[in-house]
């Protein structure tokens, strides 16, 4: 059985660009003036043999998602989970397994939530509610309204007309057939482009397209935030009871920001729920919020437009967890180094632990979590010698804005707002993030750092058969590497095909095991714990760049 599974194994790979074979066979000679890199190849076939034929990623992500999903931080559920891998770490005999906590504020979970439409037909409708929303109080009854306020003008025409009503807060949305759009894996254009588009400036952060209009358009993200909140305390003042939103129209940008081309998500029952509440002292003082699925919502506005009432029966129960001691944690362990003059020093790896709420984050971000664990497992299985300490951190609070990569940072390493360093931020060798589904890795982005390059390149060369080829120069954002470089360390962020990642499952109702494609989650897990042994095996650690100015006090 376990010589099938590696002949499977070797038949499902993609076919690779004939561009990767001609470097992979040396073709592509590197340049004379590039230090030849020290490879152990018999541990990698060792890594390889572990990792390819005897895997347990889909058992580690089964555990975290079907049994322990959804991990929202600050609730039962993700302490539960950590609990559960802390017990696996110690198993495994990895060493320092631990959690470290930080201030969150209020956790949330969802007790009981159903809707459906009585009139004027019964319909069970497709929703989630909003994180952190507050309950109904019971089941409620109440007439639905469309409303269209994108200006203060806009307040009077609904004054007093509100109360006790459930509102539609957005206009229908055409739902269009999706062909070709929902799988997506790395094409020869993909891999040409990874490897051509340049870094932007400013070290990849978008811009704000702010505008003097609150209510324009392209007004900035702090402006309309500002706007909504404005809208929502004129809904819950006039009394409403309830809010519906149908979610966003379309991604712009996926997170990593490694495909810039507009992609329309998918619809047929999946959503995105949207109208997360505060976690502060002020948690659960909103309005009641729910996402349905556009065409459950796209009926009611239609049925309204004809001039025909709609009522909804509507029951929400939520609870919050007071932070009688901080919510927020990371889980650490490690595979303490071997060598008496590099053992100080770190190779880190990691993933957001944490998910949404709408389902059991399967793919964002249990299969990144899931194939981190398994890295270590196989080089602890293997028996490696790593000569710098490998350890692996799985996050909090990634979903609320990388809350617990930057609370590891700002402790371990240095403050991005000050640049004031600690000793051991000497002493990282690098850090390796997985965080874009369920793909296998077809290379890695350099951060805006070409002096890692070359050595990407000769870790790969042994690789290609498994598909892995790309090195972009781009600045990915939006995950947890970025936390690190924003203190100047050499923080990668692997780039994996997005499969279903961006159209269906990225932050949905439908991030379930199901998605997760066992073939694809082996090869990343076996590729994670290649490049976290070749880095602890160095005699240099990997070149840096040059640490970033702190921002303007």
């Amino acid at each position: 059985m376990v010589g099938g599974r590696t002949i499977r194994m070797l038949h499902m790979v993609r076919p690779i660009p004939v561009f990767v074979l001609l470097l992979f066979l040396g073709v592509f000679a590197l340049p004379a003036q590039v230090p030849s890199e020290k490879l152990d190849y018999e541990t990698m076939a060792k890594i390889r043999e572990e990792g390819l034929t005897h895997s347990q990623v889909m058992d580690h992500i089964s555990w975290l998602s079907d049994v322990y999903g959804p991990r929202l931080t600050g609730g039962p559920a993700i302490l539960q989970a950590s609990d559960w891998v802390l017990k696996k770490f110690g198993e495994w005999g990895l060493a320092n397994a631990h959690r470290e906590t930080w201030p969150f504020g209020k956790g949330w979970s969802l007790v009981r939530f159903s809707a459906h439409m009585i009139e004027p037909q019964v319909q069970p409708l497709i929703g989630f509610p909003g994180s952190w929303t507050p309950g109904t109080n019971g089941t409620i009854t109440a007439d639905i309204v469309r409303i269209d306020i994108n200006s203060d003008a806009d307040f009077e025409k609904y004054r007093g007309k509100l109360a006790g009503k459930i509102v539609l807060t957005q206009p229908e949305r055409p739902v269009s057939m999706l062909e070709g759009l929902l799988v997506h894996r790395m094409s020869e254009k993909d891999f040409a482009e990874a490897a051509t588009t340049p870094p932007p400036r400013g070290r990849g952060r978008a811009s704000d397209t702010s505008t003097d209009d609150p209510a324009a358009p392209g007004r900035g993200r702090g402006a309309a935030q500002a706007f909504a909140a404005k809208v929502n305390q004129f809904l819950k003042a006039e009394g409403v009871v309830a809010v519906f939103n149908r979610g966003s129209d379309s991604i712009t940008a996926s997170v990593g920001s490694d495909l810039s081309a507009e992609q329309q998500r998918t619809d047929g029952g999946t959503i995105f729920p949207t109208g997360n509440g505060s976690r502060g002292a002020d948690a659960g003082g909103g309005l009641p919020t729910v996402t349905l699925a556009v065409e459950h919502y796209n009926r009611m506005v239609r049925v309204l437009a004809k001039g025909i009432p709609v009522k909804v029966e509507l029951n929400i129960q939520t609870r919050f967890y007071d932070e009688a001691t901080p919510n927020g944690f990371n889980t650490i362990a490690e595979i303490p180094g071997s060598d008496p003059k590099l053992k100080d020093e770190v190779v880190m790896l990691g993933a957001h632990f944490d998910s949404v709420s709408a389902a059991t984050g399967a793919t964002d971000n249990a299969a990144g979590s899931g194939a981190m664990m398994e890295a270590m497992r196989i080089l602890k299985a293997i028996g490696a010698k790593p000569r710098r300490t490998i350890r692996v951190a799985l996050w909090g609070g990634e979903e609320e804005g990388l809350l617990g990569s930057k609370a590891y940072v700002r402790e371990h390493f240095g403050d991005p707002a000050t640049m004031v360093l600690k000793p051991e931020h000497a002493r990282l060798a690098a850090y390796f993030n997985s965080d874009n589904g369920t793909g296998r890795i077809r290379g890695i982005w350099l951060q805006g750092d070409p002096s890692v390059r070359p050595v990407f390149e000769q870790w790969m060369k042994p690789l290609a058969d498994l598909g892995v080829a790309a090195v972009g120069p781009r600045s990915v954002t939006s995950t947890d590497h970025v936390s690190f470089d924003a203190v100047g360390l050499p923080g990668f962020q692997f780039m994996v095909d997005r499969l279903e990642y961006n159209s269906r499952t990225h932050h949905s109702n439908m991030d379930f095991y199901d998605r997760v494609q066992r073939d694809d989650m082996v090869q990343q897990a076996t590729v994670i714990a290649i490049f976290a042994y070749n880095a602890a095996m160095r005699d240099e650690m990997l070149p840096r760049k040059a640490l970033p100015t702190p921002p303007l006090q």
